[in-house]
């Protein structure tokens, strides 16, 4: 018997490995759907088809499923997020030779973000006394988490975004590319792409995103509103076959298999051992090889990553005001936190809770506090930004 079909849009991240996994472990199959996945290169591409209709779903950026149901810069269209795909994942990569300047400018410790983010600033500002050409980095969108989570640890030692670097927008796949070419000298990416820098030999992993931030909801599994009201059978049943695979891959006897079905030419494309690597949190983070290791670096389905957290929209959306792409209002601020639904994760499994995470929902390392309640008092503690 034929499944309900759909099709749903990816780009070739390690977050997504529970959608792939979904799929080519037959979970979606055991829940009645037959899943096309189509892999891209762009957000804009996933975002566009996904609006317009042609994917069901999507792999997502978390903050273009609130920007589209805001109209930023781009068609309004109501999102709904059931499913997070993955809380943290990013990794901030540097050439050698920045890695280098950051190294001979650092005061601290080189995990710590606001001593390398003040090391930085040094860096940035005797470039400027040389009438060097400002740094070049590269995130993946606009709106997007790799956007705001470097902007929040430049920041935070000083550097402006804005005025004192070059921030360019690069496809996940092209970001290696681009230190090869010297077109960048810094990049903030998902996995698998910061350590295939590393196994290059061109580039350092400086920060996990989980440095920078305890939690970061990074990736959606997003579906249109209008689609999810009249398809609720459907949907309920793509979240339990995505919470089913997210459960094999983060048992450790899974993970070998997960990463040769997740190294596929069609999915994600790069060696297994990389993949591997990317789920145990264990990483070569330089050339010679040293390895850091964080049971933070990517979450996919334990200590509740599934279940999508409104207050995580919340920071998304005022990183969005902070940085001048959006007003600041209540009524924006309750579409964003609406666009994550735990309503409709819970219906589907039956789950009622993020068992097993306690604390700060977001926990930015600064140790500022973030309250949706107190958007304005948040926002008017930041000395650089763009309100």
């Amino acid at each position: 018997m034929t499944g309900t079909p759909l099709r749903i849009g990816f780009i070739p991240l390690v977050d997504a490995s529970a959608l792939i996994v979904a799929v080519d472990k037959g979970f979606a199959a055991a829940e009645g759907l037959d899943v096309t996945l189509v892999r891209e290169v762009s957000w804009s591409n996933v975002r566009d088809k996904l609006n317009i209709g042609l994917f069901d779903a999507a792999h997502l950026l978390a903050p273009v499923a609130i920007a589209s149901s805001l109209g930023l810069a781009q068609v309004k269209v109501p999102i709904v997020a059931p499913f997070n795909l993955g809380i943290n994942g990013n990794a901030i990569t540097v050439t050698t030779a920045l890695h280098a300047a950051i190294m001979a400018e650092l005061d601290g410790d080189p995990v710590d973000p606001l001593a390398t983010a003040k090391a930085l600033a040094r860096v940035v500002a005797a470039r400027r006394k040389r009438g060097e050409d400002q740094l070049t980095i590269g995130m993946t969108f606009p709106f997007s988490t790799h956007n705001y989570q470097l902007r929040f640890w430049m920041a935070s030692g000083g550097v402006d975004p804005d005025e004192d670097v070059r921030l360019v927008v690069l496809p996940p796949p092209y970001m290696v590319d681009s230190i090869v070419n010297g077109h960048v000298d810094a990049f903030c990416v998902g996995a698998p792409w910061n350590s295939i820098a590393v196994d290059l030999g061109v580039g350092h992993i400086l920060h996990f995103v989980a440095d920078i931030l305890a939690r970061a909801a990074e990736k959606v599994l997003a579906v249109r509103e209008p689609w999810a009201l009249e398809n609720p059978d459907v949907l309920k049943r793509l979240v339990r076959a995505h919470q089913a695979a997210a459960d094999f891959i983060e048992t450790p006897e899974h993970r070998e298999e997960a990463s040769v079905i997740l190294s596929r030419s069609d999915r994600i494309g790069v060696d297994a051992e990389v993949i591997r690597r990317t789920l145990t949190g264990r990483l070569k983070v330089a050339p010679d090889g040293t390895i850091r290791e964080s049971n933070r670096y990517l979450l996919v389905g334990r200590e509740g990553a599934g279940r999508p957290d409104p207050v995580q929209a919340a920071w998304l959306y005022a990183q969005m005001v902070r940085w001048g792409q959006a007003p600041l209002n209540n009524d924006f601020l309750k579409i964003a936190m609406r666009v994550f639904r735990p309503d409709l994760y819970d219906a589907a499994t039956g789950h009622t809770s993020g068992a097993g995470f306690m604390g700060d929902s977001v926990g930015e390392f600064t140790g500022r506090p973030f309250d949706p309640a107190r958007l304005d008092q948040y926002l008017s503690s930041f000395s650089i930004a763009r309100r």
